[in-house]
């Protein structure tokens, strides 16, 4: 007896329109319509313009602030699960508040916790991510979490670049890991810058590991926020001796004065995906689309088949 998939159906958050287009393209498929209405207080309520009984749906939207991406999303997750949809896949490009993943101080949230509670309260029965702040996260969850790696896009560009004397840079001692993942499919070398902060975006001290004199340096993180740690990180190895900095970013935040801050900065490119919109443009910062790989996995999700194809091994 064969075995029944359900039908596919994309709808996308407001935030997110662009890249939703994108990856249902690459899908096969169209966005679906969602009408809002929106009150005069600010209040909105979200609706279903057509049929999603019985259906697999996926809902694309990153939950970057404001918290109205976040609200967003959660209603119209809600919304399905009461239209009787048969599953509801919450693919957030950009899982926001991440940066909350424990108790680093007392009388702090675990943010990213909560998130995962209030997705699944929602009616979440899958999510599908990528590079997440901090891996444990998925543990938050108690429906499958799918967490792809945008080191699935980079790696291939990098290589395209052809740089001799390549060697990847971590800007803190948490990405160290991410670092040597890098390097072990680049066959290159790994340095570690090491940070003080005084408080959130704002970096004390930093020194570096390691050795970049006539070196072609790429930085690898999570996220760019202000830019304060990955343009300070930039100008050091230039100090040292450093042939080029480049860096790759999954996710773009820019918030404050970070395009400013790249522009002055010795960073010669930044590179990164388009999990969130980008407000401005700049000569330094090249996009790459993370479409392909997103709808790609929706597809053997959707067919009930493995995504480890789409791990770089």
């Amino acid at each position: 007896m064969s075995k029944i998939i359900p039908v596919a159906k994309i709808f996308s958050c407001t935030q997110s329109s662009v890249l939703s287009e994108k990856i249902a393209k690459s899908f096969g498929s169209e966005i679906g319509k969602v009408n809002f209405s929106h009150y005069s207080d600010g209040e909105y309520q979200p609706s279903f313009e057509e049929s999603v009984r019985g259906a697999r749906l996926f809902l694309i939207g990153s939950t970057h602030p404001s918290s109205e991406n976040l609200m967003q999303l959660l209603l119209m997750i809600d919304a399905a699960k009461r239209a009787s949809a048969r599953h509801i896949t919450a693919v957030i490009p950009y899982f926001g508040w991440a940066r909350q993943d424990r108790k680093d101080k007392p009388r702090v949230p675990i943010g990213a916790k909560l998130i995962a509670k209030l997705l699944e309260t929602a009616g979440a029965t899958r999510i599908i991510t990528m590079d997440l702040h901090a891996d444990q996260i998925q543990g938050f969850f108690e429906k499958p979490v799918d967490h792809l790696y945008a080191s699935t896009i980079f790696i291939p560009y990098i290589q395209s670049l052809n740089l001799d004397g390549l060697t990847i840079a971590s800007p803190d001692m948490g990405g160290s890991k991410r670092a040597y993942a890098y390097s072990r499919f680049l066959e290159s070398n790994v340095v570690i810058c090491y940070k003080q902060r005084k408080k959130a975006n704002v970096i004390d001290h930093m020194e570096l590991i390691g050795d970049v004199k006539d070196k072609n340096v790429i930085i690898v993180d999570d996220l760019i926020d202000t830019g304060g740690t990955l343009t300070k990180a930039a100008d050091l190895m230039i100090e040292r001796g450093a042939k080029s900095v480049k860096a790759i970013c999954t996710h773009a935040l820019l918030s404050g004065d970070a395009y400013q801050r790249i522009e002055k900065s010795q960073l010669k490119e930044l590179i990164v995906t388009d999990s969130i919109p980008q407000t401005k443009k700049s000569k330094k910062i090249n996009v790459l689309t993370c479409a392909k790989l997103f709808a790609d996995v929706m597809h053997n999700v959707n067919n009930n088949q493995s995504i480890n194809p789409f791990f770089i091994k």
